[in-house]
């Protein structure tokens, strides 16, 4: 895994570099370019915004969406000049990254419960039914608990067969974060993590694989960022929130999910918010990176691009086009939160932004 991802990361370096150099050549500018790698589940988003900013302002980013759990290990080795995650670092794992970090939410995003059963739509499910399901007890589309909580839906007598995350994932977090809160069955044996131990299914790389694998499987079950299922027209569940209603996953349902107290650090998990309007598997995603950014031979040039990229994240123009893409943008509490984060980043002891 470690070599692959060092493949992946050449590659994304060289695109980096042929690509600043042509730039450079053209315009006479020398300019900074970024690099970084991660999350897929924001990965619509970024690939947006990322080339509206080269765009505007020249400055080339380039991203490999390599899963959150690869976003990290690339930024602890400092082979990134930042790390994405939908999964914010623990503080145990921060204590072991080389350095401190800092997290910065960009959008949010929707885990949706996709699933391929041609003619069947609007399926609901309940937390019974998606702890039965996913711990295998469940095993076929016509059982009687599914039939008596979608009355007049004809189930077909199929094997049901569930689609998981195969790489370290912070949709996986995202899920399973969920799943640890509405079951305890599931918390006490499965758990929360970005890499688990699956009690049934098959797994695939990359919300791509997995939007890919159920949309080509009649019968099949996954969960997905919401952009990647709607991109592909998949089918999606209404799941049941934490005051009873089953609700789609939409911008207005996504953001209600934000309406809480969010902390100074924005480290706090989503999922089964007591909103009785919210989608129940929302969440952040995050852009992690070294606070010192004096480190490893970095030049002050390359440190301020990242936090004048950063600080444009964060602004009006990038945020409204979060919904273009089945995205929310961040509440204002977050935004400002993040922009005081990111004055907090340093080169040599010093603020990088004013």
């Amino acid at each position: 895994m470690k070599v692959f991802l060092s493949l992946v990361l050449a590659v994304v370096l060289l695109s980096a570099c042929q690509t600043s150099t042509k730039k450079t050549s053209d315009s006479g500018d020398k300019k900074v370019s970024l690099t970084a790698a991660g999350a897929t589940f924001p990965l619509p988003f970024y690939n947006m915004v990322f080339k509206n900013y080269t765009s505007e302002t020249g400055v080339l980013v380039t991203y490999g969406g390599i899963g959150s759990g690869g976003g990290i290990r690339s930024l602890t080795d400092k082979v990134v000049d930042f790390g994405a995650s939908d999964a914010y670092l623990s503080d145990e794992k921060m204590a072991e990254m080389p350095g401190e970090v800092v997290h910065i939410p960009t959008c949010m995003g929707a885990v949706v419960i996709a699933y391929n059963l041609p003619g069947v739509d609007g399926l609901k499910l309940s937390n019974e039914l998606l702890e039965k399901i996913f711990m295998g007890e469940i095993t076929k589309w016509n059982d009687a608990a599914l039939k008596a909580n979608n009355p007049g839906v004809s189930l077909p007598d199929m094997e049901i067969t569930f689609v998981h995350r195969s790489d370290g994932s912070g949709t996986t977090y995202i899920f399973s974060d969920y799943m640890s809160k509405i079951s305890k069955k599931w918390a006490d044996e499965v758990g929360t993590g970005k890499s688990l131990k699956w009690p049934v299914g098959m797994g695939a790389k990359g919300n791509p694989g997995v939007a890919g694998t159920v949309s080509q499987t009649e019968g099949s079950i996954g969960y997905i960022g919401s952009e990647f299922a709607f991109a592909q027209k998949i089918q999606t569940a209404k799941v049941q929130n934490s005051s009873g209603e089953y609700i789609e996953p939409s911008i207005a349902s996504i953001s209600a999910a934000a309406q809480g107290e969010i902390p100074a650090d924005t480290r706090v998990m989503l999922t089964n918010s007591s909103n009785p309007a919210s989608y129940p598997i929302s969440g952040f995603t995050w852009i992690i990176l070294y606070k010192e950014q004096a480190y490893d031979g970095r030049s002050q040039a390359q440190a301020l691009g990242t936090v004048e990229f950063l600080n444009w994240l964060m602004g009006e123009e990038a945020q409204a086009g979060a919904s273009k893409v089945h995205y929310a943008p961040l509440p204002e509490a977050a935004v400002a939160k993040a922009k005081e984060i990111l004055k907090s980043v340093t080169y040599e002891g010093k603020p990088l932004l004013k």
